[in-house]
């Protein structure tokens, strides 16, 4: 499996913008704007914590599969790049968890 895989599956998602609402559930995600997005997302996200409490490593693996998939569609959705994600995520491991959210500005 390839490194790129989720900036390979962001492009794709980029591209589907393209394509008919008829022809692309990721067009008809789109379509329906962040609010759509956000809910395909959270209900996701219950689905893979469901599956990582309490089911084999197979369902945990195709929900957690759907779960980035939702995540990059969003992302898409408010013109938010994976790279820009994956920037911040690597300025983080040069320090400790607890030190990196520690330096977070309070909300």
């Amino acid at each position: 499996m390839s490194d790129d895989v989720l900036e390979r599956l962001a492009a794709t998602i980029r591209s589907r913008r393209a394509a008919t609402a008829g022809s692309s559930y990721t067009r008809q995600l789109l379509d329906g704007g962040p609010e759509k997005c956000a809910k395909k997302f959270g209900e996701e996200a219950v689905e893979t914590v469901i599956a990582i409490i309490g089911q084999e490593p197979d369902a945990v693996r195709a929900e957690a599969a759907d779960l980035l998939y939702h995540l990059l569609v969003a992302l898409e959705c408010r013109g938010v790049e994976i790279g820009e994600v994956l920037a911040v995520l690597d300025g983080r491991t040069t320090r400790s968890g607890l030190e990196e959210k520690a330096s977070r500005p309070k909300a």
